[in-house]
């Protein structure tokens, strides 16, 4: 699981921002949102052009460089702080695989090339290279004084991780295996203007085909029902269609004419829960632009039911209850700080409070 992440320099965070998802607190409801102490489920919650989606592009910079999966195309269009152009941007991850924990540390330039990367397991630094140096632990992996030189001058800007998974054999419960599976299962996406995504899967995918192909007509339709109390007939189809049809009262009408920009929107999220069982991290931006507050409720609990970590940023403090999460799951990002509600008052939060009122009535302070 991911326990901590930090940037700096990057678009709008001009200062190291930090957001530590180890410091759970000791609450005795929605304990499920909560993993071996590390915060497994939460929303992101912030005025408009505070970060939250600059925020969520930077914890999924690591895909960029050590993951094959698909890439946002305009990812390093407005990359660096513009008042730092000439400085790096530093990223910082600490993943816990089951007792092991590992900090993965690097930097890029304004065009997105590594120019500094270090590794820690443990405390132990397995390897470290910053510019025109370069070392690495020889126990656990013995090198050619050659193969050290080109890693230490490093042209090509490659990834010394890459460079350690595809040179040497390593067991499956090796650290830099479980790093690599997570990153390859991290997900990001959002639905706004337009459908983006980042990670997860190595290509795009038809909606309507996806379902149609997987005879999940049928499971759509009552996912449409649960969630949103919306009923669709849909017509019987040949596994090769490319579009979904409702039937209306002996017509035939393509489903995208009928839906609402919500109802698309409630799609695009089943596609993604059909495959969040391969899922180790998963980012939604702005997931309920389109949803009424009722909906958007729903679809939380049935996101926040699944296994891997789960986090959204949303507008709407309607979900801001102890009914779905925690004080210490509900996040406020604004002035370059992330910080839980627990983190924002000195009272003492318990379930019986309603933490929205107490957030519109300005009661946490998030300095």
């Amino acid at each position: 699981m991911l326990t901590k992440f930090a940037v700096t320099n990057y678009r709008g965070f001009a200062n190291r921002i930090e957001w530590d998802l180890s410091k759970s607190a000791n609450y005795e409801f929605n304990k499920t949102a909560v993993k071996d102490g590390i915060i497994k489920n939460g929303i992101i919650y912030g005025p408009n052009g505070s970060g939250k989606t600059n925020f969520g592009l930077a914890l999924f910079d690591i895909e960029n460089h050590l993951s094959p999966k698909w890439k946002k195309p305009d990812y390093y269009l407005n990359f660096v702080y513009a008042g730092k152009k000439n400085e790096i941007v530093t990223f910082e991850y600490t993943f816990k695989f089951h007792k092991t924990e590992v900090e993965y540390i690097y930097a890029k330039n304004a065009v997105g090339a590594l120019v500094e990367e270090s590794l820690f397991v443990d405390k132990i630094n397995i390897f470290e290279r910053k510019r025109n140096s370069f070392h690495i632990d020889k126990q656990q992996f013995p090198m050619d004084k050659n193969i050290e030189q080109s890693l230490k001058n490093n042209a090509n800007n490659v990834s010394i991780i890459n460079f350690l998974l595809t040179s040497y054999p390593l067991g499956s419960e090796h650290y830099l295996m479980k790093l690599n599976r997570f990153v390859n299962s991290m997900l990001w996406f959002r639905n706004l203007d337009v459908r983006e995504f980042i990670g997860l899967e190595t290509h795009v995918t038809m909606l309507d085909e996806f379902i149609i192909a997987n005879n999940l007509l049928d499971d759509f339709s009552a996912f449409l029902q649960s969630v949103s109390e919306q009923k669709f007939q849909f017509a019987k189809h040949h596994p090769t269609d490319k579009q979904i049809l409702c039937k209306i009262e002996g017509y035939v009408v393509p489903f995208h004419l009928l839906a609402s920009t919500g109802t698309r929107s409630l799609q695009l999220l089943y596609f993604w829960i059909k495959r969040m069982n391969e899922a180790s991290f998963v980012f939604i931006d702005e997931f309920d632009a389109f949803y009424h507050f009722r909906l958007a409720f729903e679809v939380c609990k049935r996101l926040f039911s699944l296994d891997c970590q789960m986090f959204t940023s949303s507008h709407n403090t309607y979900l801001m209850t102890n009914d779905l999460l925690r004080p210490d799951c509900n996040f406020i990002l604004n002035n370059n700080k992330i910080k839980c509600l627990a983190d924002c008052t000195d009272k003492e939060l318990r379930f019986g409070h309603n933490i929205e009122k107490i957030y519109r009535a300005g009661a946490f302070y998030e300095e």
